[in-house]
C-alpha cells in the first residue's frame, strides 16, 4: 500500500471506530442500522483502496511533499494523544463528566487534522478538521449542558464517523489518477 493509501485505510477505520462505538447509545431501531451502514461503507471503502493501486507520486520540484508518515507525523500524533489522555484524566478524574470524554476525543481528533494539513501540506484536510472539532465543541457544550448520552454521541461520535467515512470516500473519488485494477 502507498502512504496515500494507508493514510485513507487509517482515517476509515477511525470513522468505523467512532460510528461503532457511539451508535449503541441509540436506540435499537437507529444504531443497529448505522452500524450496519458503517461496516457496509468502511468494507467498500477497503475495496476500493485495495483496487486504486496508484504508484507513490514524488514530489514536484516546485510542489507538495508526499504524504508520509515520517518526523512531522509522528510528532503530531505525539501531542494528540498527550493532550487526548490528559484531557481524559482531567474529565473523568477531576471534573467527574464522563459524558464529556467522546467529545473531548473528538475535540482532539479534530484539531490534529489541523497538524497533519501542515505536515503533509494538504489544506484540504483543514475542512474535516474544522468539522470535526466544531462535533467534538458542540459535544463539550451538550456534555455541560447535562444533555443525555444519545444526542452527544450522534454529535460528537457519530457525525465525526461519518465524516471521517465520507472524506476518504470523496479522497479517492477525487483522485484524478485513480485507475481500477480488476482484482
Amino acid at each position: 500500500m502507498t502512504s496515500n493509501q494507508t493514510g485513507r485505510l487509517i482515517g476509515a477505520i477511525f470513522g468505523l471506530a467512532f460510528v461503532l462505538a457511539n451508535a449503541g447509545t441509540l436506540p435499537p431501531a437507529v444504531g443497529i442500522p448505522l452500524r450496519v451502514l458503517a461496516i457496509a461503507s468502511f468494507l467498500r471503502l477497503f475495496m476500493a483502496l485495495r483496487r486504486s493501486r496508484t504508484p507513490q507520486a514524488a514530489a514536484p520540484a516546485d510542489g507538495p511533499a508526499p504524504r508520509t508518515f515520517g518526523r512531522g507525523y509522528r510528532l503530531v500524533v505525539a501531542v494528540e494523544v498527550t493532550v487526548g489522555l490528559a484531557g481524559i484524566l482531567v474529565i473523568n478524574n477531576l471534573l467527574h463528566a464522563p459524558r464529556a470524554t467522546a467529545p473531548w476525543i473528538t475535540l482532539v481528533v479534530g484539531l490534529h487534522f489541523f497538524g497533519l494539513a501542515v505536515v503533509w501540506r494538504m489544506a484540504s484536510l483543514r475542512l474535516l478538521a474544522a468539522a470535526m472539532s466544531a462535533c467534538g465543541a458542540a459535544g463539550l457544550v451538550l456534555a455541560a449542558c447535562g444533555s443525555p448520552v444519545a444526542p452527544i454521541a450522534a454529535v460528537a461520535g457519530i457525525a465525526p464517523g461519518a465524516l471521517l467515512l465520507g472524506s476518504v470516500w470523496w479522497s479517492i473519488r477525487a483522485e484524478p489518477e485513480r485507475r481500477a485494477v480488476p482484482a
